[in-house]
């Protein structure tokens, strides 16, 4: 009589968020003996840094955007799976879906952040953030409907209004949305438009702390600061936006009390954590940071629950220096092929030593031809910077199409200074200029914007 040995099945690797620290993680155990699902609300993988290009015309979603079974459609120990994580049982391992429920060994958690309004959600339908495809797409319909509202409007002032863009938030975000706004304004729409002169567009950066690019060395904020006003660019540092309301912006400066009329306001000053923290914190106790990150341990594993797994912007990751990590691509990416590796060696009883970032630099662009890069002891501006930005971008998509599409985009946009993309998209009420009571132009309809943790 032959005994018959049941299979034990392989472990199993959960991950939640399709990011760069969720994708790279599952890249890396794609040939490891382990069953790997990766779950993400979307079915694609987005490339964020440059959903700026999208939002301004220079690219379309689908040139930053790869689908995730197609990534890792070669990976036969590894399902992907489009969800949305409801809940966690951290002692059952098991994560509860919007239809269903999944057990794991092994669970990592990589859902990123949302926009921070610091208590003023109010200002989200106003001031529209941009983490998304939906957020890229909703500020380039709002940054060009209001060159055609200006094109119609016939009051200085209101047409004023129209030309004026605020972007609050001077980190790289904020300063790569102002330069290409400052380049479509003052350059690729000039002879587009005959009623108006685009060049009159005022764009004001607005940063509260005392330069843009805080995180870069005094020297390059400053050369980037200066790269801003040469595109045309307003820079107001030590300035807080203290309300928008009635499209009217209201800064402060010191003692000094600005009510600026602007018809486009654009968020890139902060971030909170996803829900996940949230759910993590009440069922494991973990600690979270002020914005809702959960901190983590030096292998990047929740204390007391060495088989969940916390990473890229989701995770408060502190450094020596007492500095948490930045929420770049860079780190993410890392940290996921960190874990991947760690789990590998688990479960050949070997160990890991700690989660250690090596930084290869910063790098942030402004404008044509010019960008910053910080480098540890090498730093550099100015078009070699932008050089060496424009080919790490390209090489760090996913895709060797994207690649070549946004290769040639760029390429394009360089000698003929044109962008493509600059499509006024949306519902088909959306993009509609309307005219009220009184006589002013407005978009319609007002664009109701949920803002979930």
């Amino acid at each position: 009589m032959t005994n018959k040995v049941e299979k034990q099945s392989p472990h199993h690797v959960v991950i939640v968020g399709g990011g760069f620290g969720g994708l790279h993680a599952a890249l890396s155990l794609g040939k490891a003996p382990v069953r790997v699902t990766l779950i993400d609300k979307r079915n694609f993988h987005l490339f964020q840094p440059l959903l700026y290009q999208v939002a301004t015309g220079g690219l379309s979603p689908a040139d930053i955007s790869s689908p995730l079974r197609s990534i890792l459609n070669k990976q036969q120990n590894t399902k992907v799976l489009m969800g949305e994580v409801r809940d966690v049982d951290p002692h059952q391992q098991k994560i509860f879906l919007n239809k269903g429920e999944i057990t794991y060994d092994t669970l990592i958690v990589a859902t990123g952040v949302s926009h921070h309004y610091f208590g003023n959600e109010q200002w989200a339908p106003t001031a529209p953030g941009l983490k998304t495809v939906e957020d890229a797409l909703e500020m380039r319909r709002r940054i060009f409907m209001a060159f055609e509202a200006a094109e119609k409007e016939t009051d200085v002032e209101k047409r004023r209004a129209w030309l004026t863009f605020v972007i609050v938030g001077g980190g790289p975000t904020g300063v790569e949305l102002a330069g290409a706004i400052a380049e479509l304004a003052y350059s690729t729409l000039k002879k587009d438009f005959r009623n108006i002169d685009t060049a009159e567009a005022k764009i004001v950066l607005v940063e509260g702390m005392d330069r843009v690019l805080p995180p870069y060395s005094p020297d390059l904020s400053a050369k980037a600061a200066t790269s801003l006003e040469n595109l045309g660019v307003k820079v107001q540092t030590k300035a807080l936006v203290t309300n928008i309301a009635d499209n009217v912006v209201t800064i402060r400066q010191g003692d000094n009390i600005e009510h600026l009329e602007a018809r486009t306001v654009l968020w890139a000053a902060g971030v909170k954590a996803s829900a996940m923290g949230t759910i993590l914190a009440e069922h494991t106790g973990v600690e979270l940071d002020q914005v809702g990150r959960v901190m983590v341990e030096p292998d990047l594993s929740i204390k007391g629950y060495p088989q969940i797994f916390v990473l890229g912007d989701l995770a408060n990751f502190t450094k020596p220096d007492g500095k948490p990590l930045a929420g770049v691509a860079p780190v993410a990416t890392q940290e996921g092929k960190y874990v991947a590796d760690l789990i590998v060696k688990r479960l050949a009883g070997e160990t890991s030593p700690a989660f250690e970032y090596f930084d290869a630099g910063s790098l942030s662009v402004i404008g044509r031809h010019s960008a910053v890069a910080d480098f540890g002891s090498v730093k550099m501006s100015g078009f070699f910077a932008w050089l060496i930005w424009v080919f790490v971008h390209i090489y760090y998509l996913i895709e060797f199409d994207n690649k070549l599409v946004v290769f040639i985009q760029w390429t394009w946009s360089y000698f003929t200074r044109k962008r493509g993309a600059r499509l006024i998209t949306g519902d088909e009420s959306l993009g509609q200029i309307g005219v009220d009571d009184k006589g002013d132009y407005f978009i319609a309809p007002k664009i109701k914007v949920s803002v979930k943790a």
